[in-house]
């Protein structure tokens, strides 16, 4: 069996020093790829564009791979393609058509559609129509042994590609075809790379066949890749191995990875996400007195705001309850009592640190550390993917002041969250001096001690949000470091529920074994006031909430 280590690309847009730089460099790093195939606009409009495409053009410079690329996407790009089926532009780059199969040394199988959708008869040179696509799929379909493509090249996205799946960072009312949607569920890509958008995505793989009604087919992957060289430093070269279909073993082929979704392109009209937040039932709730933080049923000492500018409304649920446009008029509200809802009486308020607008800072109970505290949804939400955006936002914002904060003390921050028999999402903040290790071994400690209880943590690609790997209802452990790097455990049957303190309380950490258990580090009423009227005020210039 041969594998294809390949190269996918965005738009290039006439940037070709820039992406054949970043090419060589990841060579030299990590051994040859057979091809590069670049999905988007190719080439730019501007002089300097065209300047370096003569270079390549008249042999000056040469492409140091086999690179091969789609059609104009727009009127302007046309002229740089000579011919419509496909022809050799220079050395090592291979314009392959207006659509098409191209089937690779290896047996790689490769379908392709060039540009975007015609509004009009007759089509403009850049657009596609749809007796292209059936030009493209029948000869391929008809076979009683066809079970998929390899890889499907477009430069639009698949309408509706982020149905039953994380949404991605574009206008999703404006975004895709609904032909090259209906394309993708018929040739069943194993991977299928678009561009044009200017967003990094990588959707979830999702399945090409009926649980239970069908065989079991092989799943697919969208991936969506941004310009080269854009500002916002987002992903635009996507690197992977792949064996042609037609040598694997069908076994191997068709194994499903666990973070596979139902097909987006069979979804009924109206989407189904909200059938899958199905939070956890009471009975696996974990025991009300085992939580960090607010174990007592008395009503809490009450928050006093040091004359705040800002605070939480009267009722004390704060300005998360208004209404925004598009969202609904509350969260979604809790069962039974909760610890964690700031409106709840169970809440002991003489831990909270700082009230925003959407969450608020509260001192942990039984912390590791004086500074481990915890940022919480005012409303009742039970993990970070069911977060609404304006909540993200303020918990990003309450983050990034943490960090600022411990880095004033010598401290780093490290952040963890346990979606597992919780039922109000508490992200954890733990600060480690700088001077106790180094990022790596903290990153190092979560790996290895996860892995010695049969535990494979894996880490997330800078970028990717965790909505793209856990959709509601998935049970998860997540750390996030200081570096930016994010490590994430799907939760299988069990999962130790201390994990996260045990780790950063273990000897490769914080060396404070005896903390793992915070009913260990339980302090009097009295002292936890102190605790967090030291930390509240140590706070305040960091807490962007005292801003007008």
């Amino acid at each position: 069996m041969e594998i294809s280590p390949s190269l996918a690309c965005g738009d290039v847009e006439g940037r070709l020093n820039a992406l054949f730089n970043r090419v060589q460099a990841i060579q030299k790093k990590t051994g040859q790829f057979d091809l590069l195939l670049c999905v988007g606009e190719f080439f730019g409009t501007t002089p300097e564009a065209e300047a370096e495409w003569q270079l390549y053009k008249t042999g000056a410079k040469k492409a140091p791979i086999h690179t091969y690329i789609l059609g104009a996407a727009s009127q302007e790009t046309v002229k740089n393609f000579p011919n419509a089926d496909g022809c050799e532009l220079a050395e090592n780059i291979t314009y392959l058509g207006r659509r098409g199969v191209f089937t690779g040394v290896s047996g790689l199988q490769i379908a392709y559609v060039s540009g975007q959708e015609a509004r009009q008869e007759p089509a403009p040179a850049h657009c596609f129509t749809s007796k292209d696509l059936v030009a493209l799929m029948t000869p391929l379909t008809s076979s009683s042994k066809f079970k998929g493509v390899d890889i499907l090249l477009t430069s639009q996205w698949p309408r509706g590609v982020w149905h039953y799946a994380n949404n991605p960072e574009v206008n999703t009312k404006l975004c895709g075809s609904n032909s090259i949607a209906s394309l993708a569920d018929k040739l069943k890509p194993r991977y299928h790379f678009a561009a044009l958008e200017g967003a990094h995505y990588e959707r979830l793989p999702y399945r090409n066949h009926i649980v239970l009604q069908e065989n079991a087919q092989h799943v697919s992957r969208f991936i969506a890749l941004a310009a080269v060289n854009n500002p916002a430093k987002k992903k635009y070269l996507y690197a992977f191995n792949i064996i042609p279909m037609k040598t694997m073993d069908p076994a191997e082929l068709v194994k499903q990875p666990q973070d596979v979704t139902e097909n987006p392109y069979r979804c009924p009209t109206k989407d189904k996400m909200d059938t899958q937040k199905t939070a956890f039932s009471a009975t696996e709730e974990e025991p009300a007195n085992q939580y960090f933080f607010d174990l007592s049923k008395k009503q809490g000492g009450g928050f006093r705001g040091h004359g705040r500018k800002r605070h939480s409304d009267g009722d004390g649920r704060g300005r998360d309850q208004q209404h925004h446009q598009g969202q609904p008029k509350q969260p979604p509200q809790p069962s039974g009592p909760c610890w964690f809802c700031l409106a709840s009486p169970q809440v002991e308020k003489h831990l909270v640190i700082s009230i925003g607008t959407h969450c608020y800072l509260a001192l942990a109970k039984g912390g590791l550390t004086p500074r481990h505290v915890l940022i919480l949804p005012i409303g009742h939400y039970q993990s970070v993917v069911d977060l609404s955006s304006e909540v993200v936002e303020e918990m990003e914002k309450y983050k990034s002041a943490l960090r600022k904060f411990y880095k004033s003390k010598g401290e780093r921050c490290v952040l963890f969250e346990r979606n597992y028999r919780s039922q109000h999402l508490q992200l954890q903040v733990v600060p480690v001096p700088l001077n106790r290790c180094a990022t790596e071994d903290i990153k190092e400690a979560f790996m290895v001690q996860a892995q010695e209880q049969q535990m494979e943590m894996m880490e997330i690609p800078e970028h990717t949000d965790l909505k793209q790997i856990a959709p509601p209802g998935t049970p998860y452990f997540y750390v996030e470091l200081d570096s930016g790097e994010k490590l994430f455990y799907r939760i299988q049957k069990h999962f130790p529920l201390q994990f996260g303190r045990e780790v950063l309380a273990s000897e490769a950490v914080l060396n404070i074994p005896t903390r793992a258990d915070w009913k260990e580090c339980k302090q009097s009423k009295e002292e936890e006031e102190e605790s967090c009227k030291q930390l509240r005020d140590d706070f305040q210039p960091y807490d962007f909430t005292w801003d007008e």
